[in-house]
């Protein structure tokens, strides 16, 4: 169903402390890695977005014990190998393609074809970069030459190890490996292009037999099968990449104060926080803390006096891969010309990224030049000065962080705005809207 909402005045400042939602790709990967383990595992604050209940539905559908309760989960693991296999089995992934890429990675011993489904917007993804690592260590995928789902992945009991270069910077290509890894006798070796290390970080607290290697831009990661996990008990914390839509919301608001409490601040996903801080803000981490090999902290943040362009390093673009758009709309109100290169990625994730912030920018009246990996933002300080016209945002698969760019532009920049597919948060922000009236944004739906 598409939910609309209309938004037709901007927020008023405020000063304020809140809590997002809870990491997405931490939530995915517990899930995974509990199932795996001997023995009871216990998340608290385990995000429960659509993408993550997805993930509990595909491995309860595998035969896993899942008890979800209000403020936690609970996952009883038999160890690895310990699916329950069903001729027939269909597991529908929904819109992840985290949950998608690492499932199939725990499923090449099944002894029968297994079909992997998603929505239509994950339906339209790119698979081979799961698939050929895979059919290294033995694995099968029907129909032969289909790189999109749905697709059928059949096991084999004659797993090997291999030595893969992922050249994309993609955690979820290198977190696939890595799992599958877990299966396959032997020493498996990547040699990764750098990207968030939740896996890696993970796997070293569950003493997972791993060694790790910084070369440059580089991981030299080596993965030894293992045959017992431990139980992993976790208190999940909050995702930046939600954090950083309320971010710009502040900066690009008057006379606000924000902190966002208790966030991941993960290097290799901060990435963010250094691009805005070098275009003027002023976001600073306190109360930093270190919870199983992840940093965390409260993220202060106020009121940007003014904002100034940046000719991005790429170095920044894996670890802020999620937060673009909304980076983009920062630019378009920041003095100068801003730049962005190497970003063809973001084109490859729920909608066509790139090409889709570029247009709601020139619709509000900022030029962009745009190239199949790069854009350029004319910025305009003023543009809230002279946003007075109607704006309607639709036809985009239903991306939850066009749909929370959206809402940030008009709520800080004027207009009238009429947003369809609220329902897209439910992927990963399911509070989002909810903590927007907590600031005072208000909106009718």
């Amino acid at each position: 169903m598409d939910k609309i909402i209309w938004i037709e005045k901007k927020i008023n400042n405020y000063n304020k402390k809140i809590l997002v939602d809870s990491d997405k790709s931490l939530s995915i990967r517990w899930a995974l890695l509990a199932s795996q383990a001997i023995g009871l595992s216990k998340a608290n604050n385990l995000l429960k977005s659509e993408d993550v209940l997805s993930t509990l539905n595909c491995l309860k559908k595998l035969g896993v014990k899942v008890v979800l309760k209000k403020n936690s989960c609970e996952i009883l693991g038999n160890g690895l190998n310990s699916f329950k296999y069903k001729k027939n089995l269909v597991l529908n992934t929904g819109n992840s393609g985290t949950l998608a890429r690492l499932l199939i990675a725990l499923l090449i011993r099944s002894p029968y074809k297994i079909k992997i489904t998603g929505d239509k917007s994950l339906s339209k993804r790119d698979f081979l970069r799961v698939i050929e690592p895979l059919k290294k260590f033995g694995a099968n995928f029907y129909p032969k030459n289909k790189t999109t789902l749905p697709l059928f992945i059949r096991g084999n009991n004659y797993l090997r190890p291999i030595k893969y270069h992922e050249k994309k910077g993609s955690a979820q290509v290198k977190s696939c490996i890595m799992l599958a890894a877990l299966n396959a006798p032997g020493i498996t070796k990547i040699i990764a292009k750098k990207s968030r290390n939740h896996t890696e970080i993970l796997y070293k607290y569950l003493n997972i037999p791993i060694k790790i290697k910084k070369k440059k831009n580089l991981s030299l990661i080596e993965v030894k099968s293992k045959i017992d996990i431990k139980p992993l008990n976790y208190n999940i914390p909050s995702d930046i990449s939600s954090s950083a839509f309320f971010i710009a919301l502040t900066l690009l608001s008057k006379k606000s104060n924000l902190i966002i409490k208790n966030v991941n601040i993960n290097e290799t996903r901060a990435g963010s926080i250094i691009i805005l801080n070098k275009m003027g803000a002023k976001i600073k981490f306190k109360n930093k803390r270190s919870y199983k090999g992840e940093k965390i902290a409260d993220i202060h943040v106020k009121s940007a006096k003014s904002l100034k362009h940046i000719k991005c390093p790429t170095k920044y673009n894996t670890s802020a891969i999620d937060e673009f758009l909304i980076i983009f709309l920062v630019a378009a109100k920041s003095k100068g010309v801003s730049y962005f290169s190497n970003l063809s990625e973001l084109n490859q994730k729920e909608s066509q990224r790139l090409k889709l912030g570029s247009k709601i920018l020139n619709m509000i009246g900022v030029k962009t030049k745009l190239t199949d990996h790069s854009i350029k933002i004319y910025g305009n300080p003023n543009l809230n000065l002279n946003l007075n016209k109607n704006y309607v945002i639709k036809n985009y698969f239903k991306d939850h962080r066009i749909f929370m760019m959206s809402t940030i532009a008009a709520l800080t920049l004027g207009g009238k705005w009429k947003i369809h597919n609220s329902e897209s948060i439910k992927t990963s922000f399911p509070s989002f809207l909810k903590l927007i009236k907590y600031l005072g944004g208000k909106y009718i739906q």
